[in-house]
């Protein structure tokens, strides 16, 4: 007894995991574009629906409410500057060239997708009472990894003996900043020129050598000089221990170590 043929699936809407993903991505993608156009009061989900070319109930279906939609597309354009910078460093395993390639993938990811930038802005207008910003929850999710090649670093001796979430703070709010000045003023370096004048700064500073050498002697001097007048006016430490240990503590507070 034969037995019948199975039929052939009819096309329809996504039912598997990784299609309904896909289309998920896809609705995320474009409403991202939508809410960045129009803000996000003033964008409906028929905007979106338009957008994607699909009706309104099947944006309903993926994401309950405008509000989720919306973070969401904020939370969907973190995860896609994340991937941007971790291929960037893919190919090489020196942390100073890892740090000059994510400063670049960051930077141009931005140029590439600014409107991202503007929904982060709307999220801080709209949502100002949220715990935490979306930016700055992807931020710490993904500190791990630099907090361990900043120490790698510390510990080969090519970077400065600084605390590390010092030196993470730093480099972030510096891309951070740069990333918004370019929104805000519509005025770009190109981006080669703008990635490496922050790269120089980062690894060189401003100071030459001499300068460098020189100026925290003075600031050692100063500090040095305060704390003899305090010691005077205390009466407490003979004044050439306490200048010395003074200059000591001093100069290794400046330099971070």
């Amino acid at each position: 007894m034969s037995s019948k043929p199975t039929p052939a699936a009819k096309p329809g809407r996504p039912c598997d995991e990784n299609r309904r993903a896909s289309r998920a991505d896809d609705i995320l993608d474009c409403a991202a574009t939508v809410f960045a156009t129009h803000g996000y009061q003033n964008t409906e989900m028929q905007f979106i629906a338009d957008a994607v070319q699909v009706g309104k109930g099947t944006i309903y279906r993926y994401f309950p409410s405008k509000e989720e939609l919306f973070l969401k597309s904020v939370s969907r354009g973190m995860d896609r500057l994340r991937q941007e910078v971790d291929c960037s460093m893919v190919g090489t395993d020196d942390g100073l060239l890892k740090i000059e390639r994510a400063i670049h993938a960051y930077l141009a990811f931005f140029r590439k997708f600014p409107h991202y930038a503007e929904l982060l802005i709307q999220e801080r207008a709209q949502f100002r009472d949220a715990k935490q910003q979306t930016y700055f929850a992807h931020r710490e999710n993904h500190r791990g990894q630099w907090r361990d090649m900043y120490a790698d670093l510390i510990a080969a001796g090519r970077i400065r003996d600084v605390p590390v979430p010092r030196i993470m703070d730093v480099v972030s709010d510096l891309v951070y900043g740069t990333m918004f000045t370019n929104y805000f003023t519509g005025q770009h370096k190109p981006l080669e020129e703008q990635a490496k004048d922050l790269v120089d700064i980062l690894f060189f500073g401003v100071l030459s050598d001499s300068e460098r050498d020189a100026y925290c002697g003075r600031k050692t001097s100063e500090i040095a000089a305060a704390t003899r007048t305090c010691a005077i006016a205390a009466g407490s430490a003979p004044i050439s221990t306490t200048a010395t240990e003074c200059s000591r503590v001093s100069i290794q507070q400046y330099r971070g170590g």
